[in-house]
């Protein structure tokens, strides 16, 4: 039973070997692994996708892309425990995943009917090797049965490390012939002819270990639907502006050099950031101002949403008063002075504050329809989330940490707050069932981007409890009320309990 098992797993790994290893020739839509996870992605209902957020964090692809290499495995032993010489079964198993991996490929944008070659070439050639083990394991063995039984291990052993190398060299090649890394880093960088303002002295706390008032792009989180990050080049990239409009454009990014160049700082701010957690970051944009692109194409007087799409299929529905109403939203291509990096959308994205990303912030985004809420839905609006998204107002503790054990005495606390587009102007303080105290606030910088406070107390030994609030600048207090990030963002006081010893 365990040498039957090890003969599928070895067809399998050859077949998709060779497929990894053909795609490469063939581009990033003949990668089937890639297709499939990505149709898991698509299919998964919007409470499976938030729970995995929410569970695994920013980890959530590696954990996916880790769950389909198991799942095959499994498929793959249980293809060779069921072939035969009389009976393919195991064969047909593997043709009908060949099948699901065509099909998952022409349900990708822009995927063809010549991008399944890798991978009927693979199937074809795991349906080969199964069979052929399948024969040998069943064959009447001549000779030493001790030495014929090591030399069919190591041909099976043989195949499995074949297909892992040529795997590997299929992903190899295909990250060196798709990637943009490199024009990317060549990128020359348009000036901005309205530089953003520098950032105040005073705008980070002292004596407090809190986020940098910038995230720099390595730290910065993302969440997104795509299991690998598109590779746009700028040559090839362009953006479609069409649906109730006077004019229908399309733009390259050649043709964008018409428009001002814009910097600003804005804090983007993911729906699936739960009470006190970190799917929220801070950067410095530049870009022009999707304003001036619409402008030119004349919205039809009852449009109210522009529906934006990513080169990978991934929509968002936004207002139009959002994009047009002066807040400064932009078609952003850097981030903090260096070209988008490719997992934040090179080679062009939107960023508009004070919306959550999954109505507004879309990367590698190539076109824009205008259209109504009334006629069309986007990616999570159709999975149960609120078609609006203004984000709330809310605030977070960094330190001390759950659990953490801190100096009787003297100690500084603190955190973030943020209400984009109202800005905030006060946070609070309760420790215990003390009142609640005003903590001092880093300076401000912009509406649209957190602010971080600190708070000095003088710590007595024993267990405490430390509770923040936040008020914006419309007067709004930060509502105790505790509810789930669906359908429209969590909100609820961030409560920690540490140790004074």
């Amino acid at each position: 039973m365990r040498s039957r098992a090890l003969n599928g797993l070895a067809a399998v790994v050859v077949a998709v070997g060779v497929t990894q290893l053909l795609a490469a020739a063939f581009g990033r839509g003949a990668d089937a692994l890639n297709a499939v996870g990505s149709a898991v992605i698509d299919r998964t209902p919007g409470p499976v996708k938030e729970w995995a957020i929410q569970t695994f964090g920013t980890a959530d692809k590696t954990v996916l892309s880790i769950a389909v290499l198991v799942v095959i495995g499994v498929l793959a032993a249980a293809a060779g425990v069921c072939e035969t010489p009389r009976r393919p079964v195991g064969s047909v198993l593997i043709a009908v995943a060949g099948i699901a991996g065509c099909a998952a490929i022409l349900s990708r944008p822009g995927g063809r009917p010549l991008d399944m070659i890798p991978t009927v070439v693979g199937i074809i050639t795991g349906i080969v090797v199964l069979r052929i083990f399948t024969r040998k394991s069943a064959r009447p063995q001549r000779g030493s049965e001790p030495d014929a039984a090591r030399r069919s291990s190591l041909a099976v052993f043989a195949a499995l490390l074949g297909g892992v190398l040529a795997g590997v060299a299929g992903g190899v090649l295909s990250r060196r012939l798709q990637s943009v890394a490199g024009e990317r880093n060549a990128a020359v960088l348009p000036p901005a002819h309205e530089a953003a303002p520098p950032l105040p002295a005073g705008v980070q706390p002292k004596d407090v270990g809190l986020p940098s008032f910038v995230t720099t792009n390595a730290d910065f989180y993302r969440i997104d639907t795509a299991l690998l990050a598109p590779q746009v080049s700028r040559t090839d990239w362009r953006l479609r502006i069409h649906g109730m409009v006077d004019r229908e454009m399309t733009y390259s990014l050649e043709d964008l050099e018409q428009f001002e160049v814009v910097e600003k700082a804005v804090t983007l701010t993911c729906v699936s950031n739960p009470v006190g957690g970190n799917l929220i970051s801070n950067a410095l944009w530049r870009g022009y101002r999707v304003s001036d692109l619409l402008s030119r194409v004349g919205i039809q007087h009852d449009a109210d949403m522009v529906l934006s799409t990513s080169v990978d299929g991934f929509t968002a529905g936004t207002p139009v008063e959002a994009l047009t109403d002066g807040r400064g939203s932009l078609l952003a291509f850097a981030m903090n002075g260096e070209a988008l990096p490719v997992e934040h959308g090179y080679p062009a994205r939107l960023v508009v504050p004070g919306l959550y990303g999954y109505v507004s912030a879309t990367k590698w985004v190539t076109d824009l329809e205008l259209t109504r809420f009334d006629r069309a839905r986007a990616y999570w609006t159709r999975l149960g989330w609120s078609a609006r998204a203004p984000i709330k107002t809310e605030s977070r503790i960094d330190v001390p940490r759950s659990g953490q054990r801190v100096a009787v005495g003297s100690v500084t606390f603190g955190g973030v707050a943020w209400a984009q587009s109202r800005g905030v102007r006060a946070v609070e303080v309760r420790i215990d069932d003390e009142p609640w105290r005003a903590a001092e606030l880093g300076a401000n910088y912009s509406n649209d981007t957190w602010r971080l406070w600190s708070y000095r107390w003088a710590a007595s030994p024993g267990s405490h409890t430390i509770s923040v609030r936040a008020t914006d600048n419309s007067g709004t207090v930060q509502t105790p009320e505790r509810t789930p990030v669906m359908p429209d963002g969590a909100t609820g006081w961030h409560t920690v309990v540490f140790t004074a010893a």
